[in-house]
Protein backbone atom coordinates (compact mmCIF):
# COMPACT_ATOMS: atom_id res chain seq x y z
CA UNK A 1 0.00 0.00 0.00
CA UNK A 2 1.32 3.73 -0.76
CA UNK A 3 0.58 5.32 2.60
CA UNK A 4 1.14 8.45 1.95
CA UNK A 5 -1.45 8.22 -0.52
CA UNK A 6 -3.96 7.23 1.87
CA UNK A 7 -2.88 9.65 4.41
CA UNK A 8 -3.02 12.45 1.20
CA UNK A 9 -6.29 11.53 0.23
CA UNK A 10 -7.85 11.90 4.09
CA UNK A 11 -6.80 15.79 4.32
CA UNK A 12 -8.01 18.27 2.48
CA UNK A 13 -6.74 21.71 2.65
CA UNK A 14 -7.96 24.83 -0.24
CA UNK A 15 -5.71 25.81 -2.43
CA UNK A 16 -3.25 22.76 -1.86
CA UNK A 17 -3.16 20.38 -4.42
CA UNK A 18 -2.63 16.58 -3.48
CA UNK A 19 0.80 16.28 -5.27
CA UNK A 20 1.70 18.95 -2.70
CA UNK A 21 0.20 17.10 0.30
CA UNK A 22 1.73 13.99 -0.99
CA UNK A 23 5.28 15.09 -1.05
CA UNK A 24 5.04 17.43 2.13
CA UNK A 25 4.16 14.18 3.97
CA UNK A 26 7.63 12.79 5.73
CA UNK A 27 8.56 10.22 7.91
CA UNK A 28 9.08 11.88 11.52
CA UNK A 29 12.57 11.52 13.33
CA UNK A 30 11.26 10.36 15.94
CA UNK A 31 8.88 6.97 15.58
CA UNK A 32 7.18 7.93 18.39
CA UNK A 33 5.85 10.64 17.15
CA UNK A 34 4.32 8.75 14.77
CA UNK A 35 4.76 6.96 11.67
CA UNK A 36 4.37 9.89 8.63
CA UNK A 37 3.81 13.14 9.25
CA UNK A 38 2.57 16.48 7.80
CA UNK A 39 4.54 19.85 8.92
CA UNK A 40 1.57 22.70 8.61
CA UNK A 41 4.17 25.30 8.56
CA UNK A 42 3.58 25.92 5.00
CA UNK A 43 -0.22 26.05 5.24
CA UNK A 44 0.70 29.09 7.35
CA UNK A 45 0.33 32.20 5.19
CA UNK A 46 -2.37 30.85 3.09
CA UNK A 47 -4.81 29.73 5.98
CA UNK A 48 -3.82 33.11 8.14
CA UNK A 49 -3.23 30.52 10.91
CA UNK A 50 -0.59 28.98 12.81
CA UNK A 51 0.61 25.84 12.18
CA UNK A 52 -0.20 24.41 15.56
CA UNK A 53 -4.02 25.58 15.05
CA UNK A 54 -3.71 24.09 11.44
CA UNK A 55 -2.86 20.59 12.65
CA UNK A 56 -5.11 20.23 15.45
CA UNK A 57 -8.42 21.50 13.03
CA UNK A 58 -7.12 19.11 10.07
CA UNK A 59 -6.89 16.36 13.65
CA UNK A 60 -10.40 17.71 14.33
CA UNK A 61 -11.57 17.04 10.87
CA UNK A 62 -10.23 13.57 10.02
CA UNK A 63 -11.45 11.66 13.48
CA UNK A 64 -14.63 13.70 12.82
CA UNK A 65 -15.88 11.34 9.99
CA UNK A 66 -13.41 10.71 7.94
CA UNK A 67 -11.05 7.55 9.97
CA UNK A 68 -14.54 5.10 10.76
CA UNK A 69 -13.59 3.56 14.02
CA UNK A 70 -13.03 0.30 11.84
CA UNK A 71 -10.45 1.78 9.76
CA UNK A 72 -7.50 -0.97 9.48
CA UNK A 73 -4.97 1.78 8.17
CA UNK A 74 -4.43 4.77 10.84
CA UNK A 75 -4.53 3.93 14.26
CA UNK A 76 -4.07 7.07 15.77
CA UNK A 77 -3.88 10.91 14.30
CA UNK A 78 -2.21 13.41 16.82
CA UNK A 79 -1.18 17.03 16.04
CA UNK A 80 2.05 18.07 17.92
CA UNK A 81 3.98 21.52 17.71
CA UNK A 82 2.82 21.89 13.98
CA UNK A 83 2.81 18.34 12.75
CA UNK A 84 0.13 16.43 11.87
CA UNK A 85 1.44 13.09 12.55
CA UNK A 86 -0.14 10.12 11.38
CA UNK A 87 0.28 5.88 13.40
CA UNK A 88 -0.19 3.24 10.82
CA UNK A 89 -1.47 0.12 11.64
CA UNK A 90 1.63 -2.16 12.60
CA UNK A 91 0.60 -5.69 11.37
CA UNK A 92 -1.07 -4.03 8.12
CA UNK A 93 2.05 -2.60 7.26
CA UNK A 94 4.45 -5.40 7.79
CA UNK A 95 1.99 -7.59 5.68
CA UNK A 96 1.64 -5.35 2.85
CA UNK A 97 5.32 -4.52 2.39
CA UNK A 98 6.47 -7.75 2.92
CA UNK A 99 4.21 -9.95 0.78
CA UNK A 100 4.60 -7.12 -2.05
CA UNK A 101 8.82 -7.48 -1.79
CA UNK A 102 8.68 -11.30 -1.73
CA UNK A 103 5.86 -11.28 -4.34
CA UNK A 104 7.87 -9.07 -6.88
CA UNK A 105 11.61 -9.43 -5.75
CA UNK A 106 13.70 -7.67 -8.40
CA UNK A 107 11.09 -5.92 -9.67
CA UNK A 108 10.19 -4.57 -6.37
CA UNK A 109 10.53 -0.64 -6.67
CA UNK A 110 9.59 -0.85 -10.40
CA UNK A 111 6.77 0.54 -12.35
CA UNK A 112 5.22 0.92 -15.85
CA UNK A 113 4.92 5.13 -15.45
CA UNK A 114 7.24 5.21 -18.55
CA UNK A 115 5.58 3.29 -20.60
CA UNK A 116 5.29 4.27 -24.07
CA UNK A 117 7.61 7.13 -23.22
CA UNK A 118 11.60 7.61 -24.78
CA UNK A 119 14.54 9.25 -22.70
CA UNK A 120 17.80 9.80 -24.31
CA UNK A 121 20.66 10.48 -21.79
CA UNK A 122 23.52 11.64 -23.50
CA UNK A 123 26.46 10.80 -20.80
CA UNK A 124 30.35 10.00 -20.17
CA UNK A 125 31.06 11.14 -24.13
CA UNK A 126 34.45 10.80 -23.63
CA UNK A 127 36.75 12.40 -26.48
CA UNK A 128 39.02 10.17 -28.58
CA UNK A 129 42.32 10.11 -27.98
CA UNK A 130 42.62 11.64 -25.21
CA UNK A 131 42.71 10.11 -21.29
CA UNK A 132 39.12 8.71 -19.81
CA UNK A 133 40.40 10.00 -16.65
CA UNK A 134 39.30 10.76 -13.05
CA UNK A 135 37.00 13.69 -13.97
CA UNK A 136 34.99 11.18 -16.70
CA UNK A 137 34.11 9.31 -13.26
CA UNK A 138 30.40 10.97 -12.37
CA UNK A 139 29.31 11.88 -15.95
CA UNK A 140 29.39 8.13 -16.48
CA UNK A 141 28.37 6.26 -13.53
CA UNK A 142 25.32 9.21 -12.75
CA UNK A 143 24.47 8.57 -16.71
CA UNK A 144 24.58 4.95 -15.79
CA UNK A 145 22.29 4.88 -13.31
CA UNK A 146 19.87 6.86 -14.53
CA UNK A 147 19.60 4.57 -17.97
CA UNK A 148 19.07 1.67 -15.41
CA UNK A 149 16.07 4.19 -13.21
CA UNK A 150 13.89 5.01 -16.02
CA UNK A 151 14.58 1.47 -17.41
CA UNK A 152 13.32 0.20 -14.15
CA UNK A 153 9.95 2.83 -14.44
CA UNK A 154 8.91 1.61 -17.52
CA UNK A 155 10.53 3.97 -19.84
CA UNK A 156 12.68 3.02 -23.33
CA UNK A 157 16.15 4.40 -22.36
CA UNK A 158 18.38 5.33 -24.75
CA UNK A 159 22.06 5.54 -23.75
CA UNK A 160 24.57 7.54 -25.70
CA UNK A 161 27.67 8.39 -26.20
CA UNK A 162 28.33 12.02 -28.09
CA UNK A 163 31.97 11.38 -28.48
CA UNK A 164 34.17 14.16 -28.65
CA UNK A 165 35.62 13.46 -32.34
CA UNK A 166 35.78 16.11 -34.25
CA UNK A 167 38.31 19.43 -33.99
CA UNK A 168 41.49 20.66 -34.52
CA UNK A 169 42.48 18.14 -31.79
CA UNK A 170 42.73 15.51 -34.13
CA UNK A 171 44.87 17.59 -36.79
CA UNK A 172 47.39 17.96 -33.75
CA UNK A 173 47.84 14.27 -32.97
CA UNK A 174 48.49 13.66 -37.20
CA UNK A 175 51.07 16.26 -36.60
CA UNK A 176 52.68 14.37 -33.95
CA UNK A 177 52.24 10.61 -34.92
CA UNK A 178 54.02 11.41 -38.38
CA UNK A 179 56.42 13.43 -36.80
CA UNK A 180 57.12 11.20 -33.43
CA UNK A 181 54.82 7.89 -33.90
CA UNK A 182 55.74 4.71 -34.47
CA UNK A 183 53.10 2.62 -35.08
CA UNK A 184 53.72 -0.64 -33.13
CA UNK A 185 54.26 1.18 -30.25
CA UNK A 186 50.82 3.13 -30.30
CA UNK A 187 48.97 -0.12 -30.79
CA UNK A 188 50.50 -1.42 -28.04
CA UNK A 189 49.88 1.83 -25.42
CA UNK A 190 46.88 2.68 -27.30
CA UNK A 191 45.10 5.45 -25.67
CA UNK A 192 48.07 6.45 -22.91
CA UNK A 193 50.67 6.19 -26.04
CA UNK A 194 48.15 8.49 -28.11
CA UNK A 195 47.84 10.86 -24.88
CA UNK A 196 51.97 11.24 -24.58
CA UNK A 197 51.91 12.05 -28.04
CA UNK A 198 49.06 14.97 -27.76
CA UNK A 199 51.03 16.14 -24.84
CA UNK A 200 54.95 15.95 -26.82
CA UNK A 201 52.73 18.24 -29.56
CA UNK A 202 51.48 20.91 -27.25
CA UNK A 203 55.17 21.07 -25.09
CA UNK A 204 57.17 21.59 -28.92
CA UNK A 205 54.29 23.78 -30.21
CA UNK A 206 55.54 26.50 -27.46
CA UNK A 207 58.68 26.64 -29.49
CA UNK A 208 57.53 25.71 -32.74
CA UNK A 209 53.96 27.70 -33.34
CA UNK A 210 54.32 26.65 -37.18
CA UNK A 211 53.09 23.29 -35.73
CA UNK A 212 50.00 24.49 -34.52
CA UNK A 213 49.33 25.71 -38.22
CA UNK A 214 50.20 22.15 -39.45
CA UNK A 215 47.13 20.95 -37.22
CA UNK A 216 44.96 22.86 -38.92
CA UNK A 217 45.26 22.18 -42.22
CA UNK A 218 45.41 18.69 -40.79
CA UNK A 219 41.77 18.85 -39.69
CA UNK A 220 40.96 20.25 -42.88
CA UNK A 221 42.43 17.42 -44.92
CA UNK A 222 39.89 15.24 -42.34
CA UNK A 223 37.10 17.37 -42.94
CA UNK A 224 37.36 16.99 -46.85
CA UNK A 225 37.87 13.20 -46.79
CA UNK A 226 41.88 12.93 -47.09
CA UNK A 227 42.48 9.41 -47.35
CA UNK A 228 45.54 9.25 -45.42
CA UNK A 229 44.03 11.83 -42.61
CA UNK A 230 40.80 9.80 -42.39
CA UNK A 231 42.35 6.51 -41.88
CA UNK A 232 44.23 7.73 -38.97
CA UNK A 233 41.43 9.38 -37.48
CA UNK A 234 39.39 6.08 -37.78
CA UNK A 235 42.67 4.51 -36.05
CA UNK A 236 42.87 7.06 -33.29
CA UNK A 237 39.18 6.21 -32.56
CA UNK A 238 39.18 2.36 -32.74
CA UNK A 239 42.20 2.83 -30.48
CA UNK A 240 40.50 5.15 -27.63
CA UNK A 241 37.20 2.89 -28.06
CA UNK A 242 38.75 -0.28 -27.53
CA UNK A 243 40.38 0.74 -24.39
CA UNK A 244 38.01 2.52 -22.87
CA UNK A 245 35.58 -0.19 -23.70
CA UNK A 246 37.24 -2.20 -20.78
CA UNK A 247 36.81 0.66 -18.14
CA UNK A 248 32.90 0.54 -19.27
CA UNK A 249 32.79 -3.49 -18.68
CA UNK A 250 33.64 -3.03 -15.49
CA UNK A 251 31.43 -0.25 -14.32
CA UNK A 252 28.91 -2.31 -16.12
CA UNK A 253 28.17 0.83 -18.85
CA UNK A 254 26.16 0.50 -21.63
CA UNK A 255 25.56 2.44 -24.62
CA UNK A 256 22.53 2.38 -27.55
CA UNK A 257 24.36 5.17 -29.50
CA UNK A 258 27.37 5.97 -30.42
CA UNK A 259 27.21 8.98 -32.40
CA UNK A 260 29.20 12.09 -31.59
CA UNK A 261 30.33 15.07 -32.86
CA UNK A 262 31.87 14.32 -36.21
CA UNK A 263 28.19 12.21 -37.07
CA UNK A 264 26.94 15.77 -36.97
CA UNK A 265 29.13 17.42 -39.55
CA UNK A 266 26.68 17.49 -42.41
CA UNK A 267 23.57 18.30 -40.33
CA UNK A 268 24.24 21.53 -39.00
CA UNK A 269 24.05 23.29 -42.26
CA UNK A 270 19.99 23.50 -42.07
CA UNK A 271 19.86 24.63 -38.88
CA UNK A 272 22.44 27.29 -39.49
CA UNK A 273 19.97 28.24 -42.57
CA UNK A 274 16.74 27.76 -40.03
CA UNK A 275 18.45 30.18 -38.03
CA UNK A 276 18.93 32.56 -40.67
CA UNK A 277 15.89 32.35 -42.26
CA UNK A 278 13.95 33.43 -38.88
CA UNK A 279 16.20 36.04 -38.82
CA UNK A 280 17.96 35.17 -35.52
CA UNK A 281 21.42 35.24 -36.73
CA UNK A 282 23.34 38.28 -36.57
CA UNK A 283 27.05 38.92 -37.04
CA UNK A 284 29.41 40.02 -34.11
CA UNK A 285 32.98 40.58 -35.17
CA UNK A 286 32.91 38.84 -38.48
CA UNK A 287 30.67 35.50 -36.11
CA UNK A 288 27.50 34.55 -36.61
CA UNK A 289 26.12 34.49 -33.44
CA UNK A 290 21.75 34.52 -31.67
CA UNK A 291 21.79 37.34 -29.25
CA UNK A 292 20.17 36.52 -26.08
CA UNK A 293 20.87 39.91 -24.47
CA UNK A 294 17.02 40.06 -23.49
CA UNK A 295 17.32 36.84 -21.26
CA UNK A 296 19.99 37.89 -19.51
CA UNK A 297 22.74 35.52 -21.06
CA UNK A 298 25.53 36.38 -23.66
CA UNK A 299 25.04 35.97 -27.25
CA UNK A 300 25.31 32.50 -28.53
CA UNK A 301 28.32 31.46 -31.18
CA UNK A 302 26.98 29.69 -34.36
CA UNK A 303 29.71 30.22 -37.04
CA UNK A 304 33.29 31.53 -36.28
CA UNK A 305 34.47 34.51 -38.63
CA UNK A 306 35.76 31.98 -40.71
CA UNK A 307 32.69 30.10 -41.17
CA UNK A 308 33.75 26.76 -38.82
CA UNK A 309 30.92 25.57 -36.65
CA UNK A 310 30.74 25.48 -32.70
CA UNK A 311 29.77 23.03 -29.73
CA UNK A 312 26.30 24.92 -29.61
CA UNK A 313 26.10 24.46 -33.72
CA UNK A 314 26.96 20.84 -33.21
CA UNK A 315 24.59 19.92 -30.19
CA UNK A 316 21.89 21.60 -31.84
CA UNK A 317 21.48 19.39 -34.33
CA UNK A 318 22.45 16.56 -32.37
CA UNK A 319 19.14 17.87 -30.40
CA UNK A 320 17.37 17.85 -33.53
CA UNK A 321 18.59 14.89 -34.80
CA UNK A 322 17.47 12.75 -31.15
CA UNK A 323 14.08 14.20 -31.28
CA UNK A 324 13.53 12.84 -34.84
CA UNK A 325 14.85 10.03 -34.58
CA UNK A 326 13.67 8.80 -31.05
CA UNK A 327 10.60 11.43 -30.82
CA UNK A 328 11.63 11.53 -26.68
CA UNK A 329 10.09 12.58 -23.75
CA UNK A 330 13.08 14.07 -22.07
CA UNK A 331 16.55 14.52 -23.23
CA UNK A 332 19.18 14.70 -20.24
CA UNK A 333 22.62 15.90 -20.99
CA UNK A 334 24.93 14.85 -17.96
CA UNK A 335 27.38 17.48 -18.34
CA UNK A 336 29.46 19.46 -15.60
CA UNK A 337 27.83 22.47 -14.00
CA UNK A 338 30.99 24.36 -16.05
CA UNK A 339 28.18 23.85 -18.88
CA UNK A 340 25.53 25.34 -17.64
CA UNK A 341 25.50 28.48 -19.53
CA UNK A 342 26.22 26.70 -22.90
CA UNK A 343 23.52 24.45 -22.32
CA UNK A 344 20.83 27.15 -21.26
CA UNK A 345 22.17 29.28 -24.18
CA UNK A 346 21.79 26.81 -27.06
CA UNK A 347 18.57 25.30 -25.02
CA UNK A 348 17.14 29.24 -25.81
CA UNK A 349 17.34 29.25 -28.89
CA UNK A 350 16.05 25.86 -30.15
CA UNK A 351 13.16 27.70 -28.19
CA UNK A 352 13.17 30.53 -30.01
CA UNK A 353 12.96 28.57 -33.13
CA UNK A 354 9.79 27.60 -32.10
CA UNK A 355 11.06 23.91 -31.24
CA UNK A 356 8.35 23.14 -28.55
CA UNK A 357 10.12 19.96 -27.73
CA UNK A 358 13.32 22.36 -26.30
CA UNK A 359 11.44 22.65 -22.84
CA UNK A 360 12.30 18.81 -22.67
CA UNK A 361 16.23 19.12 -22.51
CA UNK A 362 17.42 18.62 -19.58
CA UNK A 363 20.84 19.61 -18.14
CA UNK A 364 21.86 16.87 -15.03
CA UNK A 365 24.68 18.94 -13.78
CA UNK A 366 27.18 17.93 -11.32
CA UNK A 367 30.54 19.07 -9.59
CA UNK A 368 33.95 18.04 -9.99
CA UNK A 369 35.61 14.50 -8.85
CA UNK A 370 39.37 15.21 -8.41
CA UNK A 371 42.02 12.86 -6.39
CA UNK A 372 43.46 14.88 -2.93
CA UNK A 373 46.66 15.55 -4.56
CA UNK A 374 44.75 18.52 -6.89
CA UNK A 375 43.41 19.11 -10.22
CA UNK A 376 44.91 17.65 -13.52
CA UNK A 377 45.38 18.90 -16.80
CA UNK A 378 45.51 16.64 -19.83
CA UNK A 379 47.69 19.44 -22.20
CA UNK A 380 50.24 19.03 -19.48
CA UNK A 381 49.95 15.70 -19.03
CA UNK A 382 49.22 15.70 -15.48
CA UNK A 383 46.21 12.92 -15.32
CA UNK A 384 44.39 10.59 -12.73
CA UNK A 385 43.18 7.50 -15.20
CA UNK A 386 40.18 5.68 -14.34
CA UNK A 387 41.19 2.79 -14.72
CA UNK A 388 44.35 3.60 -12.67
CA UNK A 389 42.15 4.67 -9.56
CA UNK A 390 39.52 1.33 -10.02
CA UNK A 391 42.62 -1.13 -10.18
CA UNK A 392 43.84 0.99 -6.91
CA UNK A 393 40.63 0.32 -5.70
CA UNK A 394 40.33 -2.99 -6.07
CA UNK A 395 44.19 -3.57 -5.20
CA UNK A 396 43.29 -2.11 -1.86
CA UNK A 397 39.97 -4.20 -1.50
CA UNK A 398 41.48 -7.47 -1.92
CA UNK A 399 44.59 -6.34 1.02
CA UNK A 400 41.50 -5.46 3.34
CA UNK A 401 39.42 -8.61 2.64
CA UNK A 402 42.99 -11.01 2.81
CA UNK A 403 43.25 -9.17 6.29
CA UNK A 404 39.90 -9.71 7.36
CA UNK A 405 38.44 -13.23 6.09
CA UNK A 406 42.15 -14.82 4.82
CA UNK A 407 40.44 -17.84 3.90
CA UNK A 408 37.59 -16.22 1.65
CA UNK A 409 36.40 -18.35 -1.48
CA UNK A 410 36.86 -16.66 -4.68
CA UNK A 411 38.75 -13.55 -3.12
CA UNK A 412 40.08 -11.85 -6.32
CA UNK A 413 35.90 -11.56 -7.47
CA UNK A 414 34.72 -10.06 -4.39
CA UNK A 415 37.55 -7.63 -4.35
CA UNK A 416 36.23 -6.63 -7.85
CA UNK A 417 32.74 -5.90 -6.49
CA UNK A 418 33.94 -4.23 -3.61
CA UNK A 419 36.90 -2.25 -5.54
CA UNK A 420 34.65 -1.31 -8.17
CA UNK A 421 31.62 -0.30 -5.95
CA UNK A 422 33.91 1.70 -3.68
CA UNK A 423 34.61 3.62 -6.75
CA UNK A 424 30.59 4.13 -8.20
CA UNK A 425 29.18 4.43 -4.87
CA UNK A 426 31.66 7.12 -4.39
CA UNK A 427 30.65 9.44 -7.02
CA UNK A 428 27.16 8.50 -6.38
CA UNK A 429 25.92 9.03 -2.54
CA UNK A 430 26.15 12.87 -2.59
CA UNK A 431 24.58 15.28 -4.05
CA UNK A 432 25.47 15.20 -7.66
CA UNK A 433 25.79 19.01 -7.47
CA UNK A 434 28.73 18.55 -4.49
CA UNK A 435 32.46 18.51 -5.55
CA UNK A 436 34.12 15.33 -4.58
CA UNK A 437 37.34 14.87 -3.23
CA UNK A 438 38.08 10.81 -3.65
CA UNK A 439 39.46 9.41 -0.76
CA UNK A 440 40.21 5.75 -1.50
CA UNK A 441 40.27 5.08 2.53
CA UNK A 442 37.02 7.04 2.83
CA UNK A 443 35.24 4.67 -0.09
CA UNK A 444 36.55 1.57 1.57
CA UNK A 445 35.88 2.15 4.55
CA UNK A 446 33.75 -1.25 6.04
CA UNK A 447 31.72 1.17 9.04
CA UNK A 448 31.10 4.67 7.16
CA UNK A 449 28.54 5.72 5.06
CA UNK A 450 29.63 3.30 2.08
CA UNK A 451 29.09 0.57 -0.41
CA UNK A 452 31.18 -1.58 1.20
CA UNK A 453 28.82 -1.36 4.45
CA UNK A 454 25.98 -2.26 2.71
CA UNK A 455 27.57 -4.95 0.52
CA UNK A 456 29.04 -6.15 4.15
CA UNK A 457 25.37 -5.74 5.47
CA UNK A 458 24.22 -8.21 2.44
CA UNK A 459 26.70 -10.79 3.42
CA UNK A 460 25.71 -11.21 6.59
CA UNK A 461 22.03 -11.53 5.62
CA UNK A 462 23.08 -13.87 3.45
CA UNK A 463 24.85 -15.98 5.60
CA UNK A 464 21.96 -15.94 7.99
CA UNK A 465 19.73 -16.86 5.08
CA UNK A 466 22.27 -19.82 4.21
CA UNK A 467 22.16 -21.01 8.26
CA UNK A 468 18.57 -20.69 8.07
CA UNK A 469 17.16 -20.85 4.90
CA UNK A 470 13.79 -19.38 3.48
CA UNK A 471 10.22 -19.80 5.12
CA UNK A 472 7.27 -20.77 2.59
CA UNK A 473 4.83 -18.56 5.01
CA UNK A 474 5.09 -16.91 7.97
CA UNK A 475 3.29 -15.07 10.97
CA UNK A 476 3.07 -11.96 12.72
CA UNK A 477 4.53 -12.18 16.18
CA UNK A 478 4.26 -9.25 18.41
CA UNK A 479 7.01 -6.53 16.52
CA UNK A 480 9.95 -5.04 18.16
CA UNK A 481 10.94 -1.74 17.46
CA UNK A 482 13.66 -2.59 15.14
CA UNK A 483 11.36 -4.82 13.21
CA UNK A 484 9.11 -2.17 12.55
CA UNK A 485 11.92 0.12 11.64
CA UNK A 486 13.54 -1.38 9.13
CA UNK A 487 10.13 -2.30 7.45
CA UNK A 488 9.19 1.17 7.37
CA UNK A 489 12.86 1.70 5.81
CA UNK A 490 12.19 -1.16 2.92
CA UNK A 491 8.85 0.27 2.15
CA UNK A 492 10.51 3.43 1.33
CA UNK A 493 12.29 1.94 -1.60
CA UNK A 494 9.45 2.37 -4.28
CA UNK A 495 9.38 6.49 -3.68
CA UNK A 496 13.73 6.65 -3.11
CA UNK A 497 13.40 5.41 -7.11
CA UNK A 498 10.70 7.50 -7.79
CA UNK A 499 12.69 10.87 -6.56
CA UNK A 500 15.61 9.85 -7.84
CA UNK A 501 14.20 9.74 -11.74
CA UNK A 502 12.00 13.00 -11.25
CA UNK A 503 15.19 14.83 -9.63
CA UNK A 504 17.66 13.02 -11.69
CA UNK A 505 19.44 12.24 -8.04
CA UNK A 506 20.56 8.48 -7.88
CA UNK A 507 22.10 9.63 -4.37
CA UNK A 508 18.30 8.78 -3.10
CA UNK A 509 18.58 5.20 -3.80
CA UNK A 510 21.93 5.39 -2.15
CA UNK A 511 21.19 7.08 0.78
CA UNK A 512 18.30 4.65 1.04
CA UNK A 513 20.78 1.51 0.64
CA UNK A 514 22.69 3.07 3.94
CA UNK A 515 19.31 4.04 5.79
CA UNK A 516 18.14 0.36 5.32
CA UNK A 517 21.48 -1.50 5.95
CA UNK A 518 22.01 0.56 9.08
CA UNK A 519 18.45 -0.27 10.45
CA UNK A 520 18.95 -3.96 9.51
CA UNK A 521 22.60 -4.00 11.70
CA UNK A 522 20.38 -3.00 14.06
CA UNK A 523 17.75 -5.49 13.66
CA UNK A 524 20.66 -8.29 13.30
CA UNK A 525 22.71 -7.03 16.59
CA UNK A 526 19.54 -6.58 19.20
CA UNK A 527 17.12 -9.32 17.44
CA UNK A 528 18.13 -13.20 17.86
CA UNK A 529 17.15 -14.53 14.01
CA UNK A 530 18.38 -18.26 14.34
CA UNK A 531 17.88 -18.66 17.66
CA UNK A 532 14.63 -16.91 18.05
CA UNK A 533 12.21 -17.36 20.89
CA UNK A 534 10.10 -19.12 18.93
CA UNK A 535 9.79 -20.82 15.46
CA UNK A 536 7.07 -18.60 14.36
CA UNK A 537 9.35 -15.62 15.47
CA UNK A 538 12.03 -17.75 13.85
CA UNK A 539 10.60 -17.75 10.52
CA UNK A 540 9.60 -14.09 10.74
CA UNK A 541 12.93 -12.87 10.98
CA UNK A 542 14.29 -15.11 8.06
CA UNK A 543 11.19 -13.64 5.88
CA UNK A 544 12.45 -10.11 7.23
CA UNK A 545 16.10 -10.79 6.36
CA UNK A 546 15.22 -12.39 2.84
CA UNK A 547 13.34 -9.29 2.03
CA UNK A 548 15.91 -6.78 3.10
CA UNK A 549 18.18 -8.45 1.01
CA UNK A 550 16.54 -8.58 -1.87
CA UNK A 551 16.01 -4.77 -1.59
CA UNK A 552 19.53 -3.61 -1.46
CA UNK A 553 19.98 -5.86 -4.26
CA UNK A 554 17.52 -4.07 -6.39
CA UNK A 555 18.92 -0.70 -4.71
CA UNK A 556 22.60 -1.60 -5.49
CA UNK A 557 21.47 -3.23 -8.94
CA UNK A 558 20.45 0.54 -9.88
CA UNK A 559 23.68 1.94 -9.21
CA UNK A 560 25.38 -0.88 -11.08
CA UNK A 561 26.78 -2.46 -8.43
CA UNK A 562 27.79 -5.97 -7.43
CA UNK A 563 26.58 -7.71 -4.09
CA UNK A 564 29.25 -10.67 -3.17
CA UNK A 565 27.92 -13.27 -1.12
CA UNK A 566 30.49 -13.61 0.80
CA UNK A 567 33.04 -10.89 2.23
Amino acid sequence: MDYKKYITDLIDIGGVSKEELYDLIALPPNAEMGDYALPCFKFAKLLRKSPVIIAEELKNSIMSGRIPMSDKVISEVSAINGYLNFKVNKGDLVRSTLDKILNEGDKFGASSEGEGKTVCIDYSSINIAKPFHIGHLSTTVLGGALYRIFNYLGYKAVGINHLGDYGTQFGKLISAYKRWGVKEEIEKGGIRALNELYVKFHQEAEMHPEYDDEARAYFKAIEQGDEECLALFHWFKELTLKDVQKIYDMLDIHFDSYAGESFFADKMQPIVDELREKGLLVESRGAQVVDLEEYNMAPCMILKSDGTSLYATRDMAAATYRKTTYDFYKCLYVVAYQQNLHFKQFFKVLELMGKDWAKDLVHVAYGMVSLEEGTMSTRKGNVVFLEDVINKCIEKAYAILNEKNPDLENKQDVAQKVGVGAVIFGALYNSKIKDIVFSYDKVLNFDGETSVYVQYTCARANSVIHKGGVPTEYTIPELTAEEIELVKGLATFPEAVQNAAEKYEPSFIARFAVDVSQKFNKFYFNCKILAAETEEIKNFRLTLTNATLQVLKNAFGLLGIGIPDKM
